[in-house]
């Protein structure tokens, strides 16, 4: 991968959720074109520990840091490590998220919901909220990686996409606050992929063949798509070839939210 293919990406990124299928195709993206890359993960030790050391031999710069999103103030003594460590921060990219089954909202307890709202929406503000005074420094960006539900609703699929429906207002929110300062937020929103979330479901059972036949012929490109789609997307979204995209969200669905 060459690093002109975004422009200068070589600054330092910090990415959240970087043992998952997606979190992992963004850093090793991220990785290979140019840029110093953080990441965190919550409890898979083994995975992060593979990541760094495959992309440590290709000879990249790559770290990886333990971090539970909901300690406030862990997350923001990650954030001024990495910014010190590498004399600023360009890039803040949320990827993390629990694995949430899918059911009916009627079955899920309201508890349950409450601990879903904060592990998506509190943790991705634990995370921005100390990132927001570097990232003013470097004019730096901030993407979200959501779900292409929030567009088109698939039933049993409330309890992912209603907060991550809130985590897209929130990154609109900070882009109409701090773009004044050159920060620019936006989200991508994937749609069913063979790998990351999609995977976790279909091999817990939640998605059997006829669904995934149904969900398949919902998609105009009437394929399912790949984590290193999303990489793509996140990587564009941080780079100066988007220096004036803002506030939007990205779905990378194949066509689904059409």
């Amino acid at each position: 991968m060459s690093a002109e293919r975004f422009g200068d990406l070589t600054g330092s990124a910090l990415v959240t959720g970087g043992t998952g299928g997606i979190g992992r195709a963004i850093v090793t993206q991220l990785a290979r074109e140019g840029a110093a890359v953080t990441f965190t993960y919550r409890s898979n030790e083994r995975l992060a520990t593979e990541l760094v050391t495959t992309l440590t031999e290709e000879g990249l710069r790559v770290a990886a840091v333990q971090l539970d999103l909901l300690e406030r103030e862990h997350c923001a003594a990650v954030v001024a490590v990495v910014a010190a460590q590498y004399g600023g921060l360009h890039s803040v990219i949320h990827a993390a998220g629990p694995h949430i089954p899918q059911q009916h909202l009627s079955t899920v307890d309201p508890l349950i919901f409450g601990t879903h709202v904060q592990a998506e929406v509190v943790a991705c503000f634990n995370l921005i909220h100390p990132s927001l005074l570097h990232l003013r420094r470097s004019s730096g960006s901030i993407v979200a990686v959501t779900t292409a539900a929030t567009s088109r609703f698939p039933v049993r699929d409330g309890l992912s996409s209603t907060p991550k429906a809130a985590v897209e207002h929130l990154i609109k929110a900070i882009a109409v606050e701090e773009g004044r300062y050159g920060i620019r937020a936006n989200c991508v929103g994937p749609g069913m992929l063979t790998d990351g979330m999609a995977e976790r479901l279909i091999a817990s059972g939640d998605l059997d063949d006829r669904a995934l036949d149904v969900t398949r012929q919902n998609i105009p490109l009437r394929r399912f798509g790949r984590a290193t789609d999303v990489a793509e997307a996140v990587c564009f979204l941080a780079s100066p070839l988007s220096n004036f995209i803002s506030g939007q969200v990205l779905n990378v669905d194949g066509g689904y939210s059409v």
